[in-house]
C-alpha cells in the first residue's frame, strides 16, 4: 500500500419512491453490471497485508522508510518460518465478522512472492516455511464461500531491471546503484509482471478481484501505465479471467481499464464520482496506521469506530476493505480479533442494513446524528443514528409514508406520531416529517436498528 450508531431500517413501497441507485445507474454495460453485482452487495472484505515485512516488524515500507538494501533485506528470508499460520482460522474470523470476499497480498512492494511463482527465486517457497502460502488461503477462504481477490504489486524493489533513481525505492540515495539503471532492461521486467501476473490467473483456479498496486506517473522519475506497459497487462488479464473485478492503479483511468475507484485510508465526503458520474468505489482502511505488522503501534480504531466506518461506507455507496496484518509467526493480532469479533456481534443483527445496500435516494433528507443506507432490491431505507436522541426522533419527509415501525434486533414495536403536542410543536404547519416514540434508554447494541414499513 501506499504511504500515504444506531439504525433504522425503513420498508417502502415501490410507489413511495424512484429506485435509482444501482449498480446499473453506474452506465455500465449489462455484461460489467452482471460482473460487478455481487461486489456491490457483498460490501464488506478483508484485506491482508503480509510478508517479509513481518519480521522485522516497522510497517511494510520499512525497507523505503530505513533505505535498506536488497541484499540487507534478503536476510529475512532465512528467518520466515510462519509455524503458528492456519488459514482456517482466518477465514472464520473473516466470515463471523460478515466479510464476503478477501484481497491477499500475493507480492507487495518488496518483491517477496508469497507463492509458488516460477519467473523468480525470490518467493515464500525458499524460505524455511517451504509452503505455497497463498494457495493454502485460497483453499480455506473457498471453503468457508468467500470469494477471493490478490493484491500484486506492480512496484517492485528487488527486481534487477526495476529502476532505482526515483523518490521511493530503498535505494534513492545509492549512487552506485542509480548508475545501474542506464543499463537496466525495461522490456524484460515488463515481461515479469506479465508473467508473474499470468501465473496468478491461470494457477489457483477463479480470482474475483485483482487489486494492483500502484502508479505514480505525476511524480518526479515516476512510473504509469508507460512503465508497466499496463494495456497489455489488462488484455492479458480480462483474457485470463474475463469476470475480474479490477482497481484503478493501472494508470487506465482514461481508457477505461478499471472497474472501481480505489481512495485508500480516506473516507470520502460524498459518494466518489468519476467526470461528474458517480461509480463504485472502495476505502481500503487499517485498524491502525500500518498494513504490515507493526509491533509498536498502537493507534487503534475502537470497535464503535470500526463498525461506524462500515455503515458510512456503505451510506456513499462504497465498500470497505479491512486490513489485517498477520504477525511472522502467522497470527493475526488480538486487537484485531477483538475488533472482528465486535463487528460479528453487530452484523448478527444488522447485516441487512449492509449486504445490497447503498447510499438513500437524494429525495430522503438524513435526521441529525444519521447516516442512511438502502435497498434497492427490497426497497428499504435504513436511517443509522450515532447519537439516541430521548423519546423521540424526527424523520424528514415520511409523515404519511409509514404503517408500522420496530427495533431490528428484538422486533419490539415503536409508535408514530404525527400529532403535535405540547413540546412538539415546534413543527412548522405543512411540515413532512414523522416522529417516532422511542424508549429513554437505548438498546443494548453498539449501533442498534429500527425498521419502518412505508404505506
Amino acid at each position: 500500500m501506499r504511504y500515504i450508531r444506531f439504525f433504522i431500517v425503513l420498508f417502502l413501497s415501490s410507489s413511495s419512491l424512484v429506485i435509482s441507485q444501482n449498480i446499473n445507474d453506474f452506465g455500465l454495460n449489462s455484461e460489467n453490471a452482471e460482473r460487478m453485482q455481487w461486489w456491490s452487495e457483498a460490501r464488506f472484505g478483508m484485506f491482508i497485508h503480509w510478508g517479509l515485512y513481518a519480521l522485522p516488524a516497522r510497517h511494510e515500507w520499512v525497507m523505503s522508510n530505513e533505505q535498506i538494501s536488497k541484499k540487507d533485506y534478503e536476510k529475512y528470508v532465512e528467518y520466515f518460518e510462519p509455524d503458528l499460520y492456519n488459514p482456517k482460522e482466518w477465514a472464520a474470523l473473516a466470515k463471523n465478522a460478515g466479510m464476503k470476499y478477501v484481497v491477499f497480498t500475493a507480492k507487495h512492494h518488496d518483491g517477496f512472492s508469497m507463492y509458488d511463482t516460477k519467473h523468480s527465486d525470490y518467493k515464500v517457497t525458499n524460505a524455511p516455511i517451504g509452503r505455497d502460502l497463498l494457495k493454502e488461503l485460497i483453499d480455506a477462504f473457498r471453503a468457508e464461500d468467500i470469494r477471493i481477490g490478490l493484491y500484486y504489486s506492480l512496484i517492485d524493489w528487488h527486481h534487477p531491471d526495476f529502476l532505482v533513481n526515483e523518490h521511493i525505492h530503498p535505494e534513492r540515495n545509492n549512487q552506485t546503484e542509480i548508475a545501474k539503471d542506464k543499463n537496466r532492461n525495461h522490456k524484460k521486467f515488463q515481461k515479469f509482471l506479465k508473467n508473474q501476473l499470468t501465473e496468478l490467473m491461470t494457477n489457483y483456479g477463479k480470482i474475483d478481484v485483482l487489486f494492483a498496486d500502484f502508479s505514480y506517473p505525476h511524480k518526479k522519475n515516476g512510473k504509469g501505465k508507460a512503465y508497466w506497459n499496463s494495456e497489455d497487462l489488462y488484455s492479458q488479464i480480462r483474457k485470463l479471467q474475463p469476470n475480474i473485478i479490477l482497481n484503478d492503479r493501472l494508470d487506465l483511468e482514461e481508457e477505461g481499464g478499471w472497474d472501481y475507484k480505489s481512495p485508500e485510508q480516506f473516507m470520502p465526503q460524498n459518494w466518489v464520482t468519476y467526470k461528474g458520474e458517480k461509480v463504485p468505489w472502495e476505502t481500503c482502511q487499517t485498524f491502525s496506521g500500518s498494513w504490515g505488522y507493526h509491533r509498536d503501534q498502537y493507534s487503534w480504531k475502537s470497535h464503535r469506530q470500526t463498525i461506524v466506518m462500515l455503515i458510512e461506507t456503505v451510506s456513499k455507496g462504497g465498500n470497505l476493505l479491512l486490513n489485517v496484518g498477520p504477525t511472522a509467526r502467522g497470527v493475526i493480532q488480538s486487537e484485531a480479533v477483538e475488533r472482528l469479533e465486535a463487528t460479528h456481534q453487530w452484523m448478527k443483527y444488522n447485516s441487512r442494513s449492509i449486504y445490497g445496500c447503498t447510499a438513500a435516494p437524494a429525495e430522503f433528507e438524513t435526521p441529525d446524528n444519521c447516516l442512511l443506507t438502502y435497498n434497492p432490491k427490497t426497497n428499504r431505507l435504513y436511517v443509522h443514528v450515532l447519537e439516541w436522541p430521548f423519546k423521540t426522533l424526527y424523520l424528514p419527509g415520511l409523515a404519511g409514508k409509514v404503517k408500522y415501525a420496530q427495533i431490528l434486533n428484538d422486533a419490539s414495536e415503536l409508535k408514530l406520531n404525527t400529532k403535535k403536542g405540547a413540546w412538539l410543536d415546534d413543527i412548522k404547519e405543512g411540515d413532512n416529517g414523522l416522529k417516532i416514540t422511542i424508549p429513554v434508554r437505548a438498546p443494548s447494541i453498539e449501533v442498534p436498528v429500527i425498521e419502518i414499513f412505508l404505506k
